[in-house]
């Protein structure tokens, strides 16, 4: 019975922190602001608590959880509306290059080195500081980098090229289920879809893993069968 009524714990826990997450809106762990990610870390000790000691009553866990993540909706919508507030406790955009130059204040203040800021900017594919104007330490921890003009990547509009909009692709089979509603709006019906995996032997839907229209017409197939190789992608 005892792990009956554990099982019964984890259950309702997860789905409560489910309904509450969906109504305060999600975001990548990564992105989390200081406040949010204490948020966690007191939700995981109060659920842990009360999923090992089954002595524990269960009503007043899932009550401290809902005091949290509502204590937490309002001071997020609280800094949103209080900068003042808002960087007093957290961590907002803060400058650690400017110029080509370290600001060294900022790097002590936020307990910065040298040597996470030459690695977070080779994740950004930049191995050569004389190449950085200016670096951006995000809240969230992660680094925004401007290079210098000189060092920047040549776009069509630098070389006054005229380009064409590309949209994103549509999905048309996944797992051998047709979408029928994109390809109505694609003013497409499925027997226009069996001509053209016909042209590349295909003679099922359920034999194809994923199929997809770009933006420009061209469609892209990947078969279901298990034994397949590279020769077994088209690109129409």
């Amino acid at each position: 019975m005892t792990y009956v009524w554990i099982v019964f714990r984890i259950v309702s826990v997860m789905a409560l922190i489910l309904f509450l997450i969906l109504k305060t809106g999600r975001r990548k762990i990564g992105e989390l602001p200081i406040y949010d990610f204490l948020s966690v870390i007191v939700i995981g000790s109060v659920i842990g608590a009360d999923i090992s000691e089954p002595n524990i009553p269960h009503l007043p866990t899932l009550f401290a959880v809902v005091l949290i993540v509502a204590l937490q909706y309002f001071v997020s919508c609280l800094l949103i509306n209080n900068k003042k507030i808002a960087k007093k406790i957290t961590f907002g955009p803060t400058v650690i290059i400017q110029n080509g130059q370290f600001i060294k204040s900022n790097m002590e203040r936020l307990k910065y080195p040298i040597e996470n800021v030459k690695a977070a900017l080779r994740e950004k594919d930049v191995f050569d500081l004389n190449e950085v104007a200016y670096a951006i330490v995000e809240g969230s921890g992660s680094i925004s980098v401007l290079r210098k003009p000189q060092f920047l990547p040549l776009t069509p509009s630098d070389m006054n090229l005229n380009t064409t909009a590309k949209g994103l692709c549509i999905p048309l089979i996944t797992d051998g289920k047709v979408y029928d509603g994109n390809l109505e709006q694609l003013k497409r019906d499925r027997k226009w879809l069996s001509i053209q995996l016909k042209q590349v032997d295909i003679e099922d839907f359920s034999k194809v893993f994923y199929a997809d229209i770009s933006s420009d017409g061209r469609l892209y197939i990947s078969k279901a069968d298990p034994r397949q190789n590279l020769s077994n992608d088209y690109t129409l």
